[in-house]
């Protein structure tokens, strides 16, 4: 009898044991990633067109992390920034590379996201480089300032796209709605296009300095840049955590022969609350310890200070462990 009961109670303990492993919590790390390696992750991540910069960004840095980790960083083409938040939302993806404004649209469910609604099921992982808000204007238009936009034919981007929401807010912080201008939507392209043929007076452009359609335009037709005096610049970072001060460096574009001020929104890393803490610390490691060696011209952007400010969305608890172990945040 005791026998028979001692094997009862074996196979119980053996049964209980493989339920709480099939039903164990899907975000325990790997084996492998809590020994402080990645060699068994496979990481799905959502970029941008696979043309763009978001694609080949992350390309180069997938290839250079196998090297070094052994981790699979799935690249995947996608809609870019609030294509990806939703991939992440739905489990497509696990990983992506987004502007921080737009996932602070989605964090809050504003702007982009009004007609979602709040989305929390991602987090920070880290910023990468700047998308900069760029003001171009004729060079004989006597546009000096924003102020100076007041009245005048301005391209804000495509419509319901971040472009035309980074117009919005630095017209807004010179108390200018687009109601005082005569407001078009049209591409980088056609902007360029149409500011050469004079049917336009000024356009904006959200995107890595230098940009093409911006590079062309300056050799055929003289431009300047408008930039965001210090006043109007504080006000903008006030009302919006996710905006950076930056310098155009001069020579960037033909006959811009000074540095010019304006704001700059991030290309950052995010990913899905889903992932581990401990692969995401590993994950956040790996790409900033290696960022030196990557062979694209935007990893010289790279920095931790850079990684962590103008962030306004909550930082993974993996990636914010890395970064209070470096220093970077306290």
């Amino acid at each position: 009898m005791k026998k028979k009961l001692a094997v009862v109670l074996s196979l119980i303990l053996v049964f209980a044991t493989l339920f709480m492993t099939a039903c164990g919590d899907k975000n325990v790390a790997d084996p492998d990633a809590q020994a402080g390696g990645l060699s068994s992750i496979n990481i799905n991540v959502g970029t941008g067109g696979s043309t763009g910069t978001y694609y080949g960004f992350c390309n180069v840095i997938s290839s250079l992390l196998k090297e070094k980790t052994g981790a699979q960083l799935m690249i995947q083409a996608s809609g870019a920034s609030k294509a990806n938040i939703l991939d992440v939302e739905d489990g497509i993806v696990d990983m992506a590379i987004v502007q921080n404004d737009v996932m602070d649209y989605a964090y809050n469910g504003t702007s982009l996201f009004a007609d979602v609604g709040a989305i929390k099921s991602f987090s920070t992982l880290g910023a990468a480089y700047a998308e900069v808000c760029q003001i171009v204007a004729k060079a004989d238009s006597g546009i000096k300032t924003v102020a100076d936009l007041k009245g005048k034919k301005v391209s804000v981007g495509d419509s319901g796209s971040g472009v035309e929401f980074n117009a919005q807010q630095i017209l807004g912080a010179y108390d200018i709605t687009f109601e005082d201008i005569d407001k078009q939507n049209l591409s980088f392209q056609a902007s360029a296009d149409a500011l050469k043929d004079g049917k336009i007076d000024a356009f904006f452009c959200t995107a890595g300095a230098p940009t093409v359609a911006i590079t062309d335009l300056s050799t055929t037709t003289g431009i300047v840049l408008v930039e965001i005096d210090a006043e109007h610049l504080a006000k903008l970072q006030s009302d919006y955590g996710f905006y950076a001060a930056y310098n155009v460096p001069a020579g960037t574009y033909n006959g811009i022969d000074d540095d010019v001020t304006t704001v700059a929104v991030k290309a950052t890393f995010i990913v899905s609350n889903d992932l581990d803490e401990e692969t995401v610390y590993q994950l956040t490691k790996a790409i900033y310890e290696n960022k030196d060696e990557y062979s694209h011209e935007k990893a010289a952007e790279m920095s931790l200070e850079y990684a962590v400010s103008s962030i306004s969305v909550p930082f993974h608890p993996g990636a914010e462990r890395y970064y209070k172990e470096v220093g970077a945040i306290s």
